[in-house]
């Protein structure tokens, strides 16, 4: 039988940190919680892209939109811009950046593990 488990955001199993940004990893049952936290200025093209070495994002995401803002545009031109309590689902294939001046902080629950690690 299963054990109830617990870990704490504040202690996370890994953090990753890029240029105006950090990401906080949990993984629970197999599955990765992660914390975005993007800066002002951030951008994933200008700050994760050199990293992972790919044209645009590659990791899906599901997150819950905690503070700030994120604008989001799709390789196909779609756009929309993301606030505090949206939930969102982003398949692979976009860039993104923070809008205005409050660092964004998001909750993602599947595109985190493999976000911006190095290539």
């Amino acid at each position: 039988m299963s054990q109830m488990q617990k870990k704490s955001m504040a202690k996370p199993d890994e953090v990753r940190s890029f240029e105006k940004g950090k990401l906080e990893l949990v993984t629970l049952g197999g599955v990765t919680f992660g914390r975005g936290t993007f800066q002002p200025g951030w951008k994933w093209s200008t700050h994760v892209k050199p990293l992972v070495k790919t044209k645009s994002c590659e990791a899906p995401h599901l997150q819950y939109h905690v503070s700030g803002r994120l604008h989001v545009v799709m390789d196909d031109g779609s756009e929309a811009t993301y606030g505090p309590g949206d939930v969102s689902l982003l398949p692979p294939g976009h860039d993104a950046w923070t809008v205005g001046d409050e660092p964004a902080v998001v909750i993602d629950i599947t595109g985190m593990g493999e976000y911006a690690k190095p290539a």
